[in-house]
């Protein structure tokens, strides 16, 4: 009803542009009455509904992480460990066994698919936690000494259904694969920048990395985002060193 009348009133006004006008305003407010009550509690229901439960981010990280630990054909012993290292230490032996077991018995079910449990953490999980999911299965892929490339292809496939952006990825990967230019890739940035850049850039990947920035339960999250923000920290010693920055 308020629609019309404001179509009406801005049409006194301005003419066909304000009825317009009018009619699109008064449409938001017409919208906003019938919202209220339990309009407002359905919006906070599907807003609740997007949250990923420990149980359901536990079995999605190892399904993530059995997709790592298979891209390069084989398994290795050493990257099993370092998966079973974490989820002990995280949640204790009992637990762990527990959520293995569960795990052994959703994957016999049903294929697992890297494109469904990302989508169904980027639905869940900020942009943060993802990056730090990108460390964590980086450290996975280096377990048996070295990131091999259909692992490297595998991690930039994950990245993509996880949404993560070129640039990030490829500076978590500088923190694995060394290079000439490591520390410039770390901090997103060519070596050509001036001291200037180089400076505004480490602000930027520090506040990006910062642990203050991963809200979370999960252990691995947070070491993972103790780590980068640490190697953004050393990237930036080492250019300053190499330029005499003070």
């Amino acid at each position: 009803m308020i629609k019309w009348f404001a179509a009406i009133l801005g049409y006194s006004f301005l003419r066909f542009p304000g009825a317009i006008l009018g009619f699109l305003i008064g449409g938001f407010i017409d919208n906003l009455n019938s919202n209220k009550g339990g309009g407002a509690r359905s919006v906070f229901r599907d807003f609740t509904k997007q949250t990923v439960s420990p149980a359901d981010f536990e079995l999605n990280l190892l399904s993530l992480c059995s997709i790592v630990i298979k891209a390069d054909g084989q398994v290795s012993q050493r990257e099993l460990d370092y998966v079973r290292q974490y989820f002990v230490s995280t949640y204790g032996k009992e637990k762990s066994n527990a959520i293995f077991r569960t795990f052994n018995d959703v994957i016999k079910k049903r294929e697992v698919s890297a494109q469904r449990i990302c989508s169904y953490l980027n639905q869940r999980t900020r942009y943060e936690i993802r990056l730090q999911l990108i460390h964590f299965l980086f450290g996975i892929a280096q377990a048996d000494g070295q990131v091999s490339q259909p692992e490297v292809s595998k991690l930039r496939e994950l990245a993509g259904y996880l949404r993560v952006g070129l640039n990030d990825f490829e500076s978590i990967m500088a923190m694995f694969i060394k290079s000439a230019d490591n520390a410039y890739k770390i901090l997103e940035i060519e070596r050509a920048a001036t001291d200037d850049e180089v400076k505004k850039a480490y602000r930027t990947m520090a506040k990006k990395y910062h642990p203050d920035k991963v809200i979370t339960d999960n252990e691995a999250i947070k070491k993972g985002a103790e780590e980068k923000f640490k190697e953004v920290q050393k990237a930036y010693e080492v250019i300053q060193q190499e330029r005499g920055m003070n």
